[in-house]
């Protein structure tokens, strides 16, 4: 019984644990992310084309330890990730991991939203948070 008492502990520490804030990496003042080719209200067709900007920071796949750096995360039809959190990978959350800097979306046509968000070598937001500004575009 005592055997069981404790593997219970240690689950509930475990998932105590993997639910807990991860480390913050602090972002230099002025950094910020960008679209490049987008802005709120544009058409366009499929497979959609984004390429994301960064100014005030570099790039480093995720993973790297290096200063000021950080990698893109795109957001799509979700809202903003939690501060402090690691970001969710699904299809409204794609990572960016190996460092790109565009891609190629096959969205369904309709409204969709984008946001861009930098995370760091854990895949969670600086502080501030990197984020840019919800843009909706419609696909044809």
């Amino acid at each position: 019984m005592k055997f069981l008492y404790l593997a219970a502990m240690g689950v509930a520490l475990s998932v105590g644990l993997a639910s807990a804030q991860m480390p913050v990496t602090t972002a230099p003042t002025g950094a910020r992310v960008y679209f490049v080719n987008l802005k709120d209200g544009d058409t366009v067709t499929r497979p959609v084309k984004v390429v994301m900007g960064l100014s005030g920071m570099g790039i480093a796949p995720a993973g790297i330890e290096f200063p000021d750096t950080g990698h893109h995360h795109l957001i799509v039809d979700a809202p903003t990730p939690p501060a402090g959190q690691v970001i969710a990978a699904d299809t409204n959350h794609i990572h960016f991991g190996k460092g790109q800097t565009e891609t190629m979306l096959e969205l369904e046509p309709g409204r969709h939203t984008l946001q861009l968000v930098l995370g760091d070598r854990n895949h969670v937001p600086h502080q501030p948070a990197i984020v840019s500004d919800v843009i909706a575009i419609t696909v044809r």
